[in-house]
């Protein structure tokens, strides 16, 4: 197994309803092994000419790299917002059992 294989995708949520139903169906499919949501961080961003300030849910979503664009069309399906970010990290190095979880939590949908 490829050490870049395993990713960290980064998703920001207008509401924890949103949120919620996103890492449900992400899990529930296999996609992502588990999904941590964090409440109330606050994003500063520029969207349309504008300075934003909103408070937000961070998803951060562990999966594999072979899984992305089934990650990214899934959360595109039930995302609220236009322009959902939507970023992958490689995990550079991890320890190996939970590597391991990762691979046999996705295994049952990839499509290589």
């Amino acid at each position: 197994m490829p050490k870049d294989d395993y990713i960290i995708v980064f998703n920001t949520c207008d509401s924890a309803e949103n949120a919620s139903a996103i890492a449900e169906m992400l899990v529930s499919k296999k996609l992502a092994a588990c999904v941590n949501m964090v409440n109330r961080i606050e994003s500063v961003y520029q969207w349309q000419g504008k300075i934003e300030h909103n408070k937000e849910i961070l998803l951060i979503i562990k999966t594999r790299q072979s899984l992305f664009l089934q990650v990214q069309n899934a959360i595109q399906d039930l995302h609220a917002y236009e322009l959902p970010e939507i970023v992958a990290v490689p995990i550079c190095s991890g320890e190996q059992n939970y590597l391991n979880w990762i691979q046999s939590a996705t295994l049952a949908t990839e499509k290589e």
